[in-house]
Formats: structure tokens, sequence, C-alpha cells
């Protein structure tokens, strides 16, 4: 009996921390279809959500009574590949109003930009760029692109653009998570301000591809969930300035050959990852939920997966530890783009295959 203790001890601890999701039978409603990848989405009241569409349309969706309205037609916006008008978060400084970000065509190439306007009587107006990322790059891919807020801050999450030595170049925005006053210009306060060879609104770099951002007010922590190459998508607890090592370090294997990418999983000076998936889940979005709706995931994260087609539910303890995983969902078999909570707590979700849902529960 002691022999066969030991050996369930082992093998157990070199277990995935996965975990069922217990006496919940989790459920998707299905609010609405036939949206055009529904990248991002903002509530503005108990019942509507901001939506906005990759091929540039922006809509309100009452997600009481199912109805959809197309309110407005981003200018501007490339919408070649992964690109396309992107993001959408509500302003926490300013009545009415929200920020998108999008891809954008300029003399260089394509950007990923930041654009504020306000949602007056359905209607989008006052609409201002703010900021447009300095990458030189051409290519259709990693945008990053989700937006944060903190007391006083924004975050913007940009990807490398599919060029791996940008991840380690500050001269560029490109694999880099950046801090932004509210009107878009850099605080005098970010790490590289001061330094000549490095863009001043970076505020962590070596990312890869983050796609989920989001600010917990209670901690006081900026996490971020970003993908990585074939295998090694990361969970990331950002911390100012710091370095999280991509494409140096990484626990992704090359497209082409099961060989590791980088030199090392993990190196010194360069900030770990709190969790890391193999294989890849390719994480897409981010939110921390604090409703009522859902008291099972009171104070846990969400993340919704593309590649395994689920909602990954986070578990942290006291010091910032990812100690429960679980995934729900993975039966609907939609690659999940975005995640939102309504003011009621309720959580909305969107598909790529222009789907939005609401998530129940059924106890059993």
């Amino acid at each position: 009996m002691r022999k066969l203790w030991i050996f369930c001890l082992i093998v157990c601890s070199n277990q995935s921390f996965a975990t069922p999701t217990s006496a919940t039978k989790w459920h998707a409603e299905e609010v609405i279809s036939g949206l055009g990848v529904p990248w991002g989405m903002a509530p503005i009241d108990q019942h509507q959500v901001l939506i906005t569409e990759r091929n540039g349309r922006v809509g309100i969706l009452n997600h009481s009574t199912q109805k959809y309205q197309p309110i407005f037609h981003f200018p501007n916006v490339v919408t070649n590949g992964q690109g396309g008008l992107l993001d959408v978060a509500p302003s926490p400084f300013d009545d009415k109003a929200f920020y998108f970000t999008y891809s954008k065509e300029v003399e260089a190439g394509i950007e990923t930009a930041l654009a504020k306007a306000y949602l007056v009587e359905n209607h989008i107006v006052g609409l201002t760029e703010l900021f447009v990322s300095s990458s030189g790059s051409t290519t259709n891919r990693h945008f990053g692109s989700r937006i944060a807020f903190d007391q006083y801050y924004l975050y913007l999450s940009i990807g490398d653009r599919g060029e791996r030595e940008n991840g380690q170049n500050l001269t560029t925005h490109a694999g880099s998570i950046i801090r932004l006053n509210p009107d878009g210009t850099p605080p005098k306060d970010n790490p590289f301000a001061e330094q000549n060879d490095a863009q001043n609104a970076i505020w962590s770099y070596g990312h890869r591809n983050p796609q989920g951002i989001i600010f917990l007010r209670d901690r006081n922590e900026l996490w971020s969930v970003e993908h990585g190459p074939r295998g090694g998508d990361e969970v990331n607890l950002i911390v100012k300035g710091a370095n999280y090592g991509w494409p140096i370090t990484s626990h992704g294997k090359e497209y082409w050959n099961p060989l590791p990418v980088g030199q090392a999983q993990e190196m010194k000076g360069i900030e770990s990852p709190k969790k890391v998936y193999i294989p890849s889940i390719a994480p897409s979005s981010m939110i921390y939920y604090q409703g009522e709706q859902y008291p099972n995931l009171k104070n846990k994260l969400l993340l919704g997966a593309l590649k395994l087609t689920h909602i990954n539910i986070l578990t942290l303890d006291a010091h910032g530890n990812i100690i429960e995983e679980q995934r729900i969902l993975s039966d609907l078999k939609e690659r999940i783009r975005a995640l939102t909570v309504t003011p009621d707590g309720h959580i909305l979700f969107s598909s790529d295959s222009g789907k939005v849902y609401r998530l129940s529960t059924l106890h059993e």
C-alpha cells in the first residue's frame, strides 16, 4: 500500500492542473450570428454592447432583444490577413468615449493605431486618431491590439508583426506593451522615456503577439496572454520595463521542425511566464470576472482560445501564481475571439464564425 501511495503521488504531481468544472454545467446561448469576425466588444449599458467587426464595421448589439444595428464604418482600416478593425474599450476617463484599435497603412508599411470617439445617440462622433505605432513592417500578422486601463493610464499590446527581431528591439513599438496617457501621449515616467535609442511609450518588451491584456485593480496588477510559436503560449504578469524574452527565450517549437525556438526556455534577466500552454491554445482575449452571476468564476481570469476552441479559466493565489486551470465549452467547437462582462455581470463572448453568445449555467 505504501508503494502504491508513493507511485500515485509521483504520477499525479506530473499531471497538468487542468481540472473539471465540478457540479456546474456550462452552456452557450447564441445571441446573434452573421457578423464579420466580431473582434472586440465593449458594454454600453446593461442591455447593449458596442462591437467591432474586423471588416471595419461598428455596431450595437442589444443582447436582450437579440437585435444588431450597424452604426459606423471605420475609415483607413487595412483588412488584410490578421489586420482590420480590432479592439474597442469604454474609456474610464471620459463619459461616452470609447477607444478603438485597428491596422492602418502608412508610408513605411502597416501599423497598429489607436483612436478615440464618442457614442452619442447611437452615432460615432468626434473620431480622433491618438497614436500610430512605429514598426516599419509591411506584414499582415501579429498586431496584438488589446486595450486595458489602470486608474490613470491606457495600455496597448502590439505584436512583433511576424518579425522576431522586433521583440528585443526597443527602437520599435512592435513586440511590446505600451503605456499612454488618455490623450495618446507617453507618460514621462515610462521606463524608457529618457533613453534615446528606445520608444518612450514602451512599458514592457520581448512579446510575440499579446492578444489579451487586463488590469486587475483589486490586485494592482497588469496581466497579458500571448501567442507562442508552435506551443509555448504564455500568461504573463507584466512588470514595468521588464523583458519577456521573445525570441531569446520561448517554450515553443519551430513551425518547420520540432526544434526549440530561442536559446532557452528561461534565462536570467528575463521575466518568466506564470503559465505556459503546450500544446498551444491560441489565446485571443482576457477578462477578470468580479460579477455575481457566476459565483464559481469570482476573481478568476478567463481567456478565449482560438485553436483549442474553449474558454480557459485560471485561478490566482495571493502571490500571483496560477494554481488551477479549467476548460469549458470545448464541445461548442468555436474559435473564441473576445469576451466581455455586462454591467449586471453576464459574460458575452464572440466567435470567429460571426456569432455572439451568452454564458449560462445549469446546476446539477
